[in-house]
């Protein structure tokens, strides 16, 4: 069986001035996160919202523990990254 671990994180940055500032601070987020984990990520949503970024990863193994434990990794390193707030957190797994 497959499992497919995914997160989302919506990113409050109160202190992003342009859209354009924010576009380059998402971007950087989510390449760090792609050079650290190698796996799938995105901006999914509020690309035109001045103060909030929405990004989604996601990671196929056949272990959910495993995925899970990525997602977990990974939610933290946004964390410590992120000079911003975190809301709306959710981390999931779907099986094939």
């Amino acid at each position: 069986m497959m499992a497919v671990s995914m997160i989302q994180i919506v990113i409050e940055l109160p202190d992003v001035t342009s859209i354009k500032e924010k576009r380059v601070t998402m971007v950087s987020l989510r390449d760090r996160i792609i050079r650290k984990f190698k796996i799938s990520v995105a901006e999914v949503d509020l690309q035109d919202s001045l103060m909030f970024g929405q990004i989604g990863a996601a990671v196929v193994s056949n272990n959910r523990r495993y995925g899970e434990k990525v997602m977990n990794k990974v939610l933290s390193f946004v964390e410590d990254q992120v000079p911003g707030r975190l809301h709306d957190v959710q981390i999931h797994t779907e099986y094939f």
